[in-house]
This record gives structure tokens, sequence and C-alpha cells, in this order.
């Protein structure tokens, strides 16, 4: 059995996707911060709730953005179901948008370090806490899959 087949695992594995490229989105608004016109964005919250009302057909894991992107074709009855991706091969969990910060600087730039920064920390926090509980997970399956007595 393949983990990527059981819902939690795929979840989390969508948990993970979408904190790793809100860390990117984060990462480049710092990047800009002296940049002149620059607009902060940030990726819309994820949901687990979504990404159940994305499940089709039993591709329980993936978001309904990604759904929404890009939907294989099966041809033929024998033929496995395959995943969706953006240009370049990557698969997406959420869409970035901009968002307006508090402060605009003379020049137009909409970043504020000290926004981005705590928003660094909380997805760091959140990416922590969800690899915590896949590790916890996939212990409670060794466990489940050892022989008794052992």
């Amino acid at each position: 059995m393949n983990i990527g087949d059981i819902p939690l695992f795929s979840m989390l594995r969508n948990r993970l996707g979408y904190l790793s490229e809100r860390q990117n989105v984060i990462a480049e608004n710092i990047a800009n911060a002296s940049t002149p016109g620059f607009i902060a964005r940030d990726m819309k919250p994820f949901s687990f709730e979504a990404t159940l009302r994305g499940q089709n057909g039993g591709q329980m894991g993936r978001s309904a953005t990604t759904l929404a992107m890009s939907q294989p074709v099966m041809t033929q009855a024998g033929h496995m179901t395959g995943t969706a991706r953006k240009a370049g091969g990557v698969q997406t969990y959420g869409k970035a948008v901009k968002s307006r910060d508090t402060e605009t600087t003379l020049d137009g730039n909409g970043v504020v370090l000290e926004d981005q920064m705590i928003k660094m920390t909380e997805t760091r926090m959140e990416y922590d806490a969800a690899i915590g509980f896949y590790q916890k997970s996939m212990a409670l399956l060794r466990m489940a899959a050892r022989p008794p007595g052992r």
C-alpha cells in the first residue's frame, strides 16, 4: 500500500506543500523589501475543509485549486490517475495573492519587514507542528505493523 493513499498522509503532504510555498512567497517579499512599487503577497489560507470539498472521485489529497488547474484524463480503464502539475513540474497547493500591509513607503513599496518576519515565524511553527504530527503518525503505523510481543 502506498502511504499517499492514506487520507491523513495525503492531507499532511498538502499542508506541508502549502507551507513550503507560503514560505517561498514570504521570502520573495522580504527580498523585495526595497524594490519601488512592490506589493507584498501572501497565500490564501489553507483549510482542510476546502481540501475535502475538492476531492473528486477518490483524489482525496489534492486541493480544490490543484483540481481546477489541471485534471488528468483517463483514456483507458487500466490507466492510473495522474497528479496535477503546473508548468515546471511542481505541484501547486495554493495561489499567492497580493495583500496590502499596513504601511506603504513613498516609493510605493508595500512590504513591512516586521509583518513578514511574523508571518515567516508562524509558517515555520505550523510546518514544525505538521512534521511532528507526520512523525507521530508514522510511529503509530510502525507500531501497528510490528508482530505481537515485540
